[in-house]
């Protein structure tokens, strides 16, 4: 599901819910292209430290877990940032926050 988010100063980003497909085939590149740079760095030292103590397959590992959690931490920094779930879609974006 789709959820659209709104700033006051009339920005406007779609995000997804749930797992994010993108993160899981392109790792740390979705964070950088989005602009969040510090979800990048976080999943980039991750990646490196599993990565470097099991021969590669612990940075698979990470980009799994955040695969699953990525689009609500994205959700979280935007609604930090001052953005607004449309009308149409507060429920939605209230109940996947708080859960």
């Amino acid at each position: 599901m789709k959820v659209i988010m709104e700033h006051p100063s009339g920005m406007v980003k779609e995000v997804k819910k749930g797992f994010s497909w993108t993160v899981f085939f392109f790792g740390l590149f979705v964070p950088l292209i989005r602009g969040d740079l510090k979800w990048a760095a976080i999943m980039f030292a991750l990646s490196l430290l599993a990565g470097s103590l099991s021969f590669g397959l612990g940075s698979l590992f990470i980009s799994l877990i955040f695969s699953f959690i990525y689009n609500k931490l994205y959700i979280k920094e935007l609604l930090e940032k001052g953005y607004r779930p449309a009308p149409e879609f507060e429920v939605a974006v209230s109940s996947y926050v708080n859960s």
